[in-house]
């Protein structure tokens, strides 16, 4: 039972997946904290428009972070880095449009306030969209 499990972490993409799900802990703390500081400013947060635009400045924040982490530690990149942010922010963009597209799913269970549960699941949801769409497009060349 040892070697199998010690064989499944040693493959290259399960490592690759649980360095990309600490950097995008550190991403998501980040992007927490900024969206909690901007809820505090913004008047009427808690209202869709408001919600959309401190939501997508506080992802993208993370998503920046991100970037940076995952190119030098997740991925060993050494390729063109604009190229790569410029398609790392892309697949960010396209995370942040699924958790934004998530947001109004939660209204049969939070009604209309967008807080922190709704925060919570469109961070969720754009997770698996990020790993998979970067490891295989914006990273392709370090396997």
């Amino acid at each position: 039972m040892h070697s199998i499990v010690q064989n499944v972490a040693n493959r290259r993409g399960v490592r690759q997946f649980t360095k990309f799900a600490i950097v995008g802990l550190s991403g998501t703390i980040l992007n927490f904290i900024l969206f909690t500081i901007l809820q505090r400013l913004v008047p009427n947060h808690d209202q869709a428009l408001p919600y959309a635009i401190i939501y997508s400045i506080a992802f993208m924040a993370g998503g920046v972070w991100n970037y940076f982490l995952n190119r030098r530690w997740t991925f060993r990149s050494e390729a063109n880095a604009l190229r790569e942010g410029v398609q790392f922010l892309s697949v960010s963009a396209l995370a942040l449009l699924v958790g934004l597209g998530a947001a109004p799913l939660t209204k049969p269970f939070f009604g209309n306030h967008y807080g922190h549960r709704t925060w919570l699941v469109g961070t969720v949801a754009g997770i698996f969209v990020n790993f998979f769409v970067n490891k295989y497009w914006t990273f392709r060349h370090t396997r």
